[in-house]
């Protein structure tokens, strides 16, 4: 049993953590930038060290400080949450080299899952459709020119490294690809430290369907259900729901098709701990992989509210060696689950990042609505990291009342003194697409040039 571990991160994935250990019985010990010195996972921790300035490159992603907090304060594990060293192997072999456990996934599955091409190849050897594209890294305009003519237009520039949208371009033709190629890899550059890209075909107006898996350190794989990640902007998620309406309404027998292929991927790659395998699907039920979140995902609670299964408890159990006390015939699915994530952002502005101090704050409540948040009256955002602020849950019988719950939700959410997202996750509610689940990747962009920006100055 673990009797202390440091949450590496920050905000409201933090709170998380500590609030599982706590009812775990397990001490926590928080690390915290100067900026984040009157964060709420600060206050709730058992013990605080600061690592360093704000900015995360100075904090949240410096390995030497984080272990010598470790060490000082003398924990037996580290949990990395989502984000900064999150899906870091070498953090992990660090950690491990230290006699600390690592919360999440083993180096060496990390390794065999490192970026998004070597992803792609080992889906290719689990014998999971994939969609057609280059083998491996493209390093040069010519060869990304010759793949794009190899597999057709449209296609999709990557980056291997990252996530949340950043490092990807589309392309239709000859001049589109070089002006993406070289965009891309400078955006990749600058955001994750590796300018590495590679290029597959573009399935248009796919949906986003993705699959929570569970290993322990016996072997023994299951997964969770799947979750629609379809409401995005830019690529970066706005809005999940499960169980999927996509597969509810049209696939239903998809659903363990699907399954099976994350469990296959999980196998092949020797995974352990919690993790979320990526596909997109499309208009005819066909699905290919994208990629393994090699950690916990920040709507991982949407999947507890549908399944009842408490994921970072989890976690740390399997990271102190304990066998999964279920097997696949055991997870149950009940009702409708939904998550809005809270952004401070300016809708009205081109999403334009809102730091600064929340003057109020009243967070909605009642049967079925659930917050995670790390925001309060008096805290003020720093300008350094993600916009995230919180994430609203809402849970049903059904799907209509889910939405409903969540419509409800947030016309009482109130923060002031900064934007906030609020009134555009309105907007998505009250479409009449997005009630009936008729959307794909592309229904945040059909939703604006059709009038999207009327309704969310309507909803403010």
């Amino acid at each position: 049993m673990f009797e202390k571990i440091l949450v590496a991160n920050r905000g409201e994935i933090a709170v998380r953590v500590i609030r599982a250990a706590k009812e775990l019985n397990i001490r926590t010990v928080a690390v915290y930038s100067e900026a984040d010195a009157n964060s709420m996972h600060v206050q709730m921790a058992d013990e605080a060290i600061c690592i360093g300035k704000g900015p995360s490159s100075e904090s949240y992603l410096r390995i030497d400080r984080i272990i010598s907090a470790a060490e000082i304060a003398d924990v037996d594990a580290v949990h990395p949450g989502y984000g900064f060293l999150s899906e870091n192997a070498h953090f992990a072999d660090v950690c491990e080299n230290c006699n600390i456990r690592f919360i999440g996934p083993s180096s060496r599955a990390m390794n065999a899952l490192e970026d998004k091409a070597s992803s792609r190849l080992l889906a290719k050897k689990a014998g999971v459709p994939i969609p057609p594209g280059s083998d491996g890294l493209v390093e040069k305009e010519q060869d990304a020119l010759t793949t794009a003519k190899k597999i057709g237009y449209p296609v999709m520039i990557k980056a291997v490294a990252g996530g949340g949208g950043r490092g990807m371009r589309p392309a239709h033709n000859d001049v589109s690809l070089v002006k993406g190629y070289h965009t891309a890899r400078q955006e990749a550059e600058k955001a994750f430290g590796n300018s590495g890209v590679y290029i597959e075909k573009l399935i248009e107006n796919p949906r986003h369907i993705e699959f929570q898996i569970l290993g322990d350190n016996k072997g023994n794989i299951i997964h969770l259900g799947e979750r629609d990640c379809s409401i995005q902007r830019r690529n970066q998620k706005v809005i999940e729901e499960t169980p999927s309406p996509f597969i509810e309404n049209h696939f239903k027998g998809l659903r363990k098709e699907m399954g099976k292929a994350a469990i296959k991927i999980a196998e092949t790659a020797g995974y352990t701990n919690a993790g979320t395998v990526e596909f997109i699907v499309d208009d005819k039920g066909k699905f290919y992989f994208l990629e393994v979140n090699k950690r916990i995902q920040v709507e991982h609670p949407i999947t507890e509210e549908a399944t009842g299964i408490d994921l970072v408890k989890l976690q740390i159990l399997i990271a102190m060696g304990e066998p999964l006390k279920m097997s696949q015939s055991d997870v149950t699915f009940r009702g409708h689950a939904m998550e809005c994530r809270i952004n401070a952002e300016d809708p009205f502005d081109d999403f334009r990042p809102s730091p600064g101090r929340i003057e109020m704050y009243y967070a909605p409540g009642g049967r079925g609505v659930r917050i995670d948040s790390h925001a309060y009256a008096g805290y003020t955002i720093p300008p350094y990291y993600d916009s995230m602020i919180g994430k609203l849950i809402t849970y049903g019988k059904d799907r209509r009342e889910a939405m409903d719950k969540m419509a409800r939700a947030l016309s009482e959410y109130m923060i002031t003194g900064i934007k906030t997202t609020i009134p555009f996750e309105q907007a998505i509610l009250s479409d009449p697409n997005f009630r009936r689940g008729v959307y794909t990747t592309g229904f945040i962009e059909q939703l604006m040039s059709g009038g999207g920006r009327g309704l969310i100055e309507e909803r403010a």
